[in-house]
């Protein structure tokens, strides 16, 4: 008997010997010491990895919690990291039954000096928003990649057409002499879908940029060489859903990963039922739970260890490519919950940071709710500083199209600005004329020009932070109804060959260059005009269809008119002497054009003016 149980000692001591073990992910693949949060989750990927039990030997590191998923092929290790920890290699052993089967050296880096304390996005900015794929072809080499499924196709307005990050970094120059100094990219990180990938917001890797945009290094000299020219660069951060071919949905860690496993269950787009007081729960969980598309499955932030993993990868990607800002896509479909802890937690560790979440409904109510320092009746807080003004923005395109009159024109833009009072800062919205999702601006304007350097002019000068769509700039149109693909279309001379240019000019149509001109004159006067930064807004009700509101600030005063109509209107100046006081002239900021203000200002049709008041 005891020969018989020696054998089968010795049989299953080799059996253990014999299994293979490796580690095929370990996510995030290094960290930081001296970061405010004092854990730090390990995500282990490998055959059976959940058997080994860890060590690590390394001052001021200790492993606080190891836990196994359903799947035994994830280990979670919780480090608890010393606020004294010192920047080195801390070394993993891995061991099974007391022998060491595995090892790895993990990496705790030195910070940047000031990385907490980096200043993020704000109303002294201007944000130029790029769909990468679209905008500039730096690098054909990596148009087409063997691992990643979907290959280049220009032809087609939904394939992908080979704008990278080389192709954003060669044109530089040329955004920051437009007058940006924030750069919003849509999601560069890894797509591996079959089809349709070119946009982004499929990831199937939350810590790799695509291959066909380039590497994480090349992102990471992208962000350092925007700061060289005074711009920051904003990340877009999707934590709703991921990508169908995302390598966790080949291997599942646990059943409660996602959301609706067992049924597909879509989205009922029901925002209001965030804060609905009599909406049942149903309709709430089929809005935070329900999947946009059956190729992006919907993520489960009450899952703790997946919650965990999506703040630390937003955090990652701040600290390792130094950015000024995330926007945050779809923000209002995650849990709630999540929503709080997510934007406290990065806040935390850099409290002059910006985010910006995406809510996309036209109530200020709606996207109020979501703003950090908002106070809601149910007691929900968020700490997300910023989110986009959807009201604001289909409230300008109303006033811009829907004809003069006491209901209509720019009334619908001044009485929407009148529910700045639901926000808890209003002029930390950003604030857009369009973007990847909606038609492009000049052709839901009729192409009028006139209209265009309106909207223009008012992106510029509100409350708020002003963004703009790549190609807005030189009058890049597409198909009024919803079509991605023609939305999205190529920068002119982003590509070889290209017949037009719109870098350097070469082909515009003189309307477009005027147009570009207009923005790049716009966008730098606007960088040292104070009072639109940081002053304050009064605005009246439009008389003769007129819109007029100031933006002051000390002594820094400028009034900015709007004229939408088609004819010439003579605006009497008695109803803004509140503001003009004593005043006796006003300076066109970008023609020099000096106007006397004791009689009546003359403008011409779909005219705009900026004046500085004197």
């Amino acid at each position: 008997m005891k020969a018989l149980i020696a054998a089968l000692s010795l049989f299953f001591t080799l059996m253990v010997n014999a299994q293979e073990y490796r580690i095929d992910r370990l996510e995030p693949e290094f960290w930081w010491a001296g970061m405010k949060h004092p854990e730090l989750q390990l995500m282990v990927y490998g055959p059976n990895v959940s058997e080994l039990k860890p060590r690590v030997n390394y001052p001021g590191v200790r492993i606080r919690q190891l836990l196994s998923l359903e799947n035994p092929n994830y280990l979670l290790i919780y480090l608890q990291l010393s606020p004294k920890v010192k920047p080195g290699q801390v070394s993993l052993e891995f061991y099974r039954q007391g022998k060491k089967v595995l090892s790895r050296e993990y990496a705790l880096l030195a910070r940047q000096p000031g990385s907490a304390d980096r200043q993020g996005f704000s109303a002294k900015d201007a944000i130029y928003l790029i769909t990468p794929d679209r905008f500039a072809n730096g690098n054909p080499n990596n148009d087409a990649v063997d691992h990643l499924t979907e290959k280049p196709n220009r032809a087609e307005p939904g394939g992908r057409h080979g704008g990278d990050i080389a192709g954003m970094r060669q044109h530089l120059d040329y955004i920051a002499e437009m007058g940006f100094t924030q750069i919003w990219a849509n999601p560069l990180l890894e797509n591996n879908q079959p089809e349709y990938s070119y946009h982004g917001y499929s990831i199937t890797d939350f810590y790799r940029i695509d291959d066909r945009f380039g590497s994480n290094q090349e992102y990471r000299d992208f962000v350092a060489d925007a700061k060289a020219r005074n711009m920051g660069v904003i990340q877009d951060v999707v934590l709703n859903h991921i990508g169908s071919e995302h390598w966790w949905l080949k291997d599942m860690p646990a059943k409660d990963w996602l959301n609706s496993t067992e049924f597909y269950s879509e989205t009922n787009h029901a925002r209001t039922t965030v804060h609905d007081l009599y909406a049942s729960d149903y309709d709430r969980r089929k809005f935070a739970q329900g999947w946009f598309v059956k190729t992006m499955p919907d993520l489960n932030q009450r899952n703790p260890h997946l919650a965990e993993y999506l703040i630390q990868h937003s955090i990652w990607w701040v600290e390792f490519a130094g950015l000024s800002g995330l926007r945050v896509d779809t923000y209002g479909y995650s849990d709630k919950d999540f929503l709080s802890n997510w934007s406290r937690r990065v806040m935390h560790e850099y409290p002059r940071l910006n985010l910006v979440g995406e809510e996309w409904s036209s109530s200020p109510s709606v996207v109020a709710y979501w703003q950090a320092g908002k106070k809601n009746a149910d007691g929900y807080r968020s700490h997300a500083p910023s989110m986009m003004d959807f009201p604001l923005r289909e409230a300008l395109l109303n006033g811009l199209t829907q004809g003069t009159s006491w209901q209509g024109g720019l009334t619908t833009t001044y009485e929407t600005l009148a529910h700045d009072y639901l926000y808890a800062d209003p002029y930390n919205l950003v604030i857009f004329e369009g973007n990847h999702d909606l038609p492009r601006l000049y052709s839901l304007l009729g192409e009028d020009y006139g209209r265009y350097q309106l909207a223009m002019i008012y992106i510029a000068t509100m409350r708020g932070i002003p963004q703009f769509f790549y190609g807005t700039e030189i009058l890049m149109t597409s198909p009024i109804e919803r079509d991605d693909g023609r939305v999205r279309a190529d920068f002119p001379g982003g590509w070889p060959g290209d017949k037009v240019n719109g870098f350097t000019g070469k082909g515009l149509s003189p309307e477009a260059a005027r147009a570009q001109s207009r923005v790049k004159s716009l966008l730098n006067w606007r960088k040292g005009a104070r009072a639109i930064h940081q002053g304050k807004l009064m605005h009246f009700f439009p008389e003769q269809g007129v819109y007029v509101y100031f933006r002051y600030l000390d002594k820094e005063k400028y009034m900015i008119v709007l004229n939408p109509a088609d004819k010439a209107v003579s605006l009497e100046l008695a109803p803004f002497a509140e503001m003009l006081g004593s005043a006796s002239t006003a300076q066109d900021v970008l023609t020099g054009q000096v106007f006397a203000l004791d009689e009546a200002l003359p403008l011409s049709a779909t005219q705009g003016l900026i004046l500085a008041v004197e």
